[in-house]
């Protein structure tokens, strides 16, 4: 999710937990512990391009790291001035919580988490909320401002950070009930064209979990189309290729983890004797049409061959359409 998210969420957990101990502070801290996975960015000039592509969302967004991260953490609270009188198991759970949530969270995004490093890199992604998604913040903001602002004085002040949560945590529930729905509409259509897919893929676009793209793998082509909820359209597929001859000549490390990120959804189109990837598991903003060159989406992995024999990974973005 977005750092606005993360840093709410923590906030709550850390009003929820510490607010009746230390006030506005707890909330100060959850913020901050809440922010700590997404550091991972920063690492990211010291790693080759390869490497890159799996740094984010890696080890810092692990089981193992929460469990090794709040141990740490709570160690760091229990000297300071602030927390020193807090008993350290409470210091503990207040910090595992603020950290496991944010991966948590971020597993319900189609982007993935590798939740179970360094055990396995399989990227954990239930694909059911936007990275954005105000329905999910909103209340969760209100709660928390109505804690530290009009009943920071009160005995329930933590009530609203509660309630704010329930009803956050219910709606990030109830998006995996409205994707089972949106698959279902999918695979009937699927069916009804004929179209023998092996696996598909739903992922939500824009607010509220209502646009919803469906993604079907067959042997050789993906089958992309488009859903809405309220206006519960006709689907309609169109059809891309593969391709997946195209990576044989490029690094074989550098096509085993471009397929790992995208988790087996992508196509594969060459420009100009540079290999393009295009990853529908983590980005889709609908088809692009330049001509008569047509993309299943903006965002794009370039391999551009050097004349030493190995290559440059750049990435780019097409525009809206322009035909």
């Amino acid at each position: 999710m977005d750092s606005l998210t993360q840093a709410t969420l923590g906030a709550v957990i850390g009003e929820v937990i510490l607010g009746k101990k230390i006030g506005s502070k707890g909330a100060i801290l959850g913020a901050v512990i809440a922010t700590i996975p997404d550091l991972d960015i920063a690492l990211l000039p010291f790693y080759s391009d390869i490497e890159r592509i799996s740094i984010h969302r890696g080890f810092s967004h692990s089981i193992l790291f929460s469990l090794i991260g709040a141990f740490l953490i709570a160690f760091i609270l229990s000297k300071i001035k602030w927390t020193k009188h807090v008993l350290y198991w409470r210091l503990w759970v207040f910090s595992w919580l603020a950290l496991i949530t944010h991966m948590l969270l971020d597993a319900f995004t189609t982007y993935g988490t590798q939740l179970l490093l360094p055990f396995s890199n399989y990227r954990v992604s239930f694909d059911s909320i936007n990275i954005v998604d105000p329905f999910y913040t909103v209340p969760l903001l209100i709660g928390l401002i109505l804690s530290l602002t009009l009943f920071r004085n009160k005995k329930n002040r933590g009530l609203f950070s509660k309630i704010g949560l329930v009803i956050s945590t219910l709606y990030l529930v109830s998006t995996l009930g409205i994707k089972s729905y949106v698959n279902q509409k999918f695979d009937a259509q699927l069916k009804a064209e004929n179209i023998p897919y092996k696996s598909l893929l739903t992922v939500p676009v824009k607010i509220g979990s209502v646009s919803w793209y469906g993604v079907a793998k067959t042997k050789n082509s993906l089958f992309i189309g488009k859903y809405n909820n309220l206006s519960q359209n006709p689907i309609t597929f169109t059809e891309f290729p593969i391709n997946d001859y195209l990576l044989d000549n490029i690094d074989a490390e550098l096509a085993s983890t471009l397929k790992w990120f995208s988790k087996g959804f992508y196509t594969v189109a060459e420009n100009d004797g540079k290999i393009r990837l295009y990853n529908m598991q983590c980005d889709m903003q609908g088809i692009r049409t330049y001509g008569s060159y047509r993309a299943p989406t903006a965002f794009y992995f370039e391999v551009v061959p050097n004349s030493n024999g190995n290559y440059k990974l750049n990435t780019g973005m097409h525009k809206k359409d322009l035909k």
